[in-house]
């Protein structure tokens, strides 16, 4: 498996639609960063990305700093760090803008599409949100800019990802059984194929991991560590199985992921081991272990360096974050960020 289709098989990807809208121009919305969208939709995430998908007319996004992007109908756009951003028609006036209600109906995860505006030219879109596991997705996300679009009307498969999230959308609308969980899904399928097409759009010249996994001897090489994390690599050994001389291969990954193969490898068994301090109960010499390293104090050290406290005083914050109201959980996020 190629390092890219192994980092998402690990994403834990859990996808849904939130808002469904009809708005007539002039019109806009301002939506708020994704941890207060998480805390309105009582949705417990450590990272939520966000996306809008236009189905008819167009709109215009705004980040907060300024950045504008322009969506026709077809495009769907993607907030990969959750960015606070505001959408509206061309035109649409001074801010802040109405809510419309919105608030209540993601509360209430009322589907059903919401229609108001000024009685002009009519966009169609339907807002979702993915939440992800941040450590196994920082290799994807830490190369994603804070927006980007993509139009999925390009061939089939986007075509058809787009009519079923409509016909769902419609049917967990009216209420039958089933349709939400297949609106999950399928807006998970959405943001891979969102992603892929991104990735393929992406300059051969362009630095960065999604780049990287593009190239054949730094996705081989990625690969190669990925699928035996625990592996007693050194840049020699890697550099045999790709069949690249240690220097190249050194070279190629600066090129790049502006840093050598075992640096990389360290950081990334330590977000393994950061993940695994969060989410399981098994002791510290059994995660060392299952990341590659031999002893408990060598891991010790190698944590606080890249995460700035022992594992267990790390494993204690998170437990204590994990344990509050998702309200709560998204304030304390935002202190310690």
């Amino acid at each position: 498996m190629d390092a890219f289709s192994q980092v998402l098989s690990g994403l834990r990807l859990n996808g849904a639609v939130f808002f469904s809208a009809e708005f007539s121009a002039p019109w806009g919305l301002s939506a708020p960063a994704a941890k207060a969208m998480a805390a309105t939709a009582a949705v417990r995430a450590e990272h939520l990305v966000l996306y809008h998908l236009v189905i008819e007319g167009g709109a215009v996004i705004e980040l907060i700093d300024g950045q504008r992007t322009e969506l026709d109908a077809g495009e769907i756009v993607v907030f990969p760090h959750g960015d606070a951003h505001h959408m509206s028609s061309r035109g649409a006036g001074e801010r802040p803008f109405p809510d419309y209600g919105i608030s209540a109906k993601i509360k209430a995860r009322d589907l059903r599409p919401l229609r108001a505006g000024g009685g002009g030219d009519i966009s169609r879109f339907v807002c979702g949100y993915m939440s992800c596991d941040p450590h196994l997705s920082r290799p994807i996300l830490s190369g994603l800019p804070p927006v980007f679009k993509i139009n999925i009307r390009t061939d089939p498969s986007g075509l058809w990802l787009e009519s079923s999230i409509l016909h769902l959308v419609d049917e967990a609308a009216s209420g039958r059984i089933g349709s939400e969980a297949m609106l999950a899904k399928l807006s998970e399928a959405l943001f891979v194929d969102t992603l892929r097409r991104y990735v393929a759009s992406l300059p051969e010249q362009q630095p960065g991991w999604l780049t990287g996994v593009r190239d054949p001897i730094v996705g081989k090489s990625l690969a190669l560590l990925h699928s035996r994390i625990a592996d007693p690599w050194t840049i020699e050994s890697l550099a045999d199985e790709v069949g690249i001389s240690r220097s190249a291969l050194v070279q190629r990954f600066r090129r790049y992921l502006s840093e050598p193969p075992m640096a990389y490898l360290t950081r990334w068994r330590l977000q393994l081991a950061a993940r695994s301090l969060e989410k399981t109960a098994r002791g510290m010499a059994e995660i060392a272990a299952d990341v590659g390293y031999e002893s408990e104090a060598a891991f010790n050290r190698a944590f606080k360096r890249e995460f700035g406290q022992p594992p267990g005083r790390y494993r204690s914050d998170h437990r204590a974050l994990a344990a509050q109201s998702p309200e709560d959980a998204a304030d304390a996020t935002n202190r310690l960020n």
